[in-house]
């Protein structure tokens, strides 16, 4: 197989299609394609040899929402994920039990002091003439 020059055409995952496209090669560095451009929306990227990146998973998040889901089916059947290494909550909690439940409570008083204060009284609206008066501005 020859070796690749600028110009030719090369499948690799384009990172804004989130798919594997036609890219033509942009540069070329020790014989192999550096940085390619998407035939499709016309991006730029490193030659990425047709791998798509690792997922970006939020284990924190995930965590918290098999929580959820163990609490509406508890028998465990409706994983949020086939990941088996996300850990559960309990897991990842660092031990500051004392703050998260300050916080808590801070959230707690500050639902109360909402629930007692009034609601705000409802706006006002003047007629026409009474805001051209206010101007100074009367109609003739």
């Amino acid at each position: 197989m020859r070796e690749p020059r600028l110009g030719d055409d090369i499948d690799d995952f384009c990172v804004r299609c989130k798919r594997i496209t036609n890219h033509a090669i942009v540069s070329v560095v020790n014989a192999e394609p550096a940085k390619v451009r998407c035939r499709t929306c016309h991006s730029d990227h490193d030659y990425r040899h047709e791998q798509a990146p690792p997922p970006k998973v939020d284990l924190r998040k995930q965590a918290l929402f098999n929580e959820v889901l163990k609490k509406v089916s508890p028998d465990g059947a409706g994983k949020a994920t086939e990941i088996a290494d996300v850990p559960d909550l309990a897991e990842l909690d660092d031990g500051s039990d004392a703050a998260d439940a300050e916080a808590e409570a801070a959230e707690g008083d500050a639902a109360e002091d909402l629930e007692e204060a009034p609601p705000p009284p409802p706006p006002v609206k003047k007629p026409k003439a009474a805001k051209a008066a206010a101007k100074g501005k009367t109609r003739k």
